[in-house]
């Protein structure tokens, strides 16, 4: 049984161009991630398993997980919250790795499980592209901070 309720809640509408573009310079776009839906209450995103993403052994690197758990939270976030006067940042992730992907593509869908003026907590899946294999499931809190406009 799964018990799991989600925040109905409406996200911002952007272009995905446009939050691909301000993430291009940064780890989310070194790793190769990017968003790929964008619905009213989740979001959508892959990342490539490749030289960047795998670890020695050549499996999806756990920590590459991770990121792309932590990227789509803070994006989510991000899309809720009143920029001009407040900003989110990772507070808690943790992640449970379910199994191990080669090569290809995982994808992840992020969805608000608490909304709250200080918090979100978002439920982060990783899936296999080509089998939809749940390869790590994740959870994220972030913080929601105020900007000191002066």
């Amino acid at each position: 049984m799964n018990d799991l309720k989600f925040v109905n809640m409406k996200m911002r509408k952007v272009s995905l161009d446009k939050i691909n573009l301000i993430n291009e310079n940064t780890l989310i776009g070194a790793l190769g991630i990017t968003v790929t839906e964008l619905g009213d209450d989740y979001l959508i995103g892959k990342m490539p398993v490749d030289h960047r993403t795998t670890q020695p052994f050549g499996v999806l690197h756990g920590g590459a997980s991770v990121v792309l758990i932590e990227s789509l939270g803070s994006i989510g976030s991000n899309l809720i919250i009143d920029n001009e006067k407040e900003f989110s940042v990772g507070l808690e992730v943790n992640a449970n790795h379910i199994s191990s992907v080669k090569d290809g593509f995982v994808f992840a869908k992020a969805r608000l499980v608490h909304l709250g003026k200080r918090t979100h907590v978002w439920s982060v899946n990783v899936y296999n592209e080509l089998s939809n294999k749940l390869i790590c499931s994740g959870r994220l809190t972030m913080m929601i901070v105020q900007k000191n406009n002066k």
